[in-house]
């Protein structure tokens, strides 16, 4: 994302202060360094938002070197900047340009992770962490790619451990018993869960149930596909995924099933998606709203009855009753 400052009228002027004007009573800046407009800084100040100034600063002084580098030299993780930056764009001083591939990481060399780990006791704990689940020590290269995650792409802590053991588990289901993932795996993952602002243990939960909920829905609905000797392939898993996120249920993606194999004699996923698909467009997703709104050719829903024939019947009804009552009455 290319993040370009919209300027305005008028021009205030920031000043560094030096070690010899410090703690004296005039308290003017002596060092010029830039400027900035006026109505920014009045936005600034009023949004007493200490991180959005300093990426504000930032941009203003530097430019846009990739959100990568500004979240190293600034000290800041990716979630932290990318909730200035949204700070900045709400306030109106910053608007984004043409998108480009996502930043790496930046490049931390070994004496700065060394140091990192001895002064920063939730990442030594990460660390441990990820060595226990792999079950081997970390090298340097991969040792960068997990601080990345903890630095750059900003997952809190216990988000990354939970982040650790799920990517383990799905190795495992997926690859079989004494598989771990790499840590590159672990780290398209961990942009996955950044990317949908994945940053809370409780949301961490969640979504690893949603996960695991899409998982048995496919499984059963594999077997009730007829498919028997085999995994899904992805793109089957991707149509299946798809179709169950916009709110079919099992029952309903087996009447896709049928009339498609009923229509063409196969199963032919482009196919059944076309029918999955206009369900969705006439807002049918149920299996009753299906039959109801959408019954195949030479089986159309019942037709209510006639309005004479329900009068007649609810007349006679009536007369029935009151014989009844005035058996009852007359005794």
């Amino acid at each position: 994302m290319m993040w370009v400052l919209r300027a305005e009228g008028g021009s205030a002027v920031f000043w560094k202060e030096t070690e010899d004007t410090m703690g004296k009573a005039d308290l003017r800046l002596q060092t010029a360094v830039c400027a900035m407009p006026a109505g920014d800084a009045d936005r600034l100040i009023g949004a007493a938002d200490p991180e959005a100034a300093l990426v504000y600063i930032y941009l203003l002084r530097r430019g846009d070197r990739g959100e990568g580098l500004m979240a190293s030299e600034l000290g800041l993780g990716r979630a932290r900047l990318s909730r200035a930056l949204s700070r900045l764009r709400e306030l109106g001083l910053l608007s984004s340009g043409p998108r480009r591939p996502a930043d790496e990481p930046p490049e931390y060399d070994a004496e700065y992770l060394v140091r990192r780990s001895d002064e920063d006791p939730a990442f030594r704990g990460v660390l441990a962490e990820a060595e226990s689940v792999l079950g081997r020590t970390l090298g340097a290269a991969d040792t960068k790619t997990l601080f990345g995650i903890y630095d750059y792409v900003g997952l809190p802590t216990d988000v990354m451990l939970l982040l650790l053991h799920y990517c383990a588990e799905e190795c495992r289901r997926r690859y079989g018993p004494g598989r771990v993932p790499t840590m590159r795996q672990i780290e398209r993952e961990a942009y996955v869960w950044s990317d949908r602002e994945i940053m809370t243990f409780e949301l961490a939960e969640g979504y690893i149930r949603e996960r695991e909920r899409m998982r048995d829905a496919a499984e059963s609905l594999r077997r009730a596909f007829g498919i028997h000797d085999r995994e899904l392939t992805p793109t089957e898993r991707k149509y299946i995924d798809s179709w169950l996120a916009l709110g079919f249920p099992q029952e309903s993606l087996e009447l896709a099933y049928d009339r498609t194999v009923t229509n063409i004699g196969q199963l032919r996923w482009s196919y059944m998606n076309k029918i999955v698909q206009s369900w969705h467009e006439k807002g049918l997703h149920s299996p009753q709203e299906i039959e109801k709104g959408d019954a195949p050719p030479g089986r159309r829903p019942p037709k209510p009855q006639n309005g004479q024939k329900q009068e007649k019947a609810t007349g006679e009804e009536l007369e029935r009753v009151r014989r009844l009552y005035d058996k009852m009455k007359n005794g």
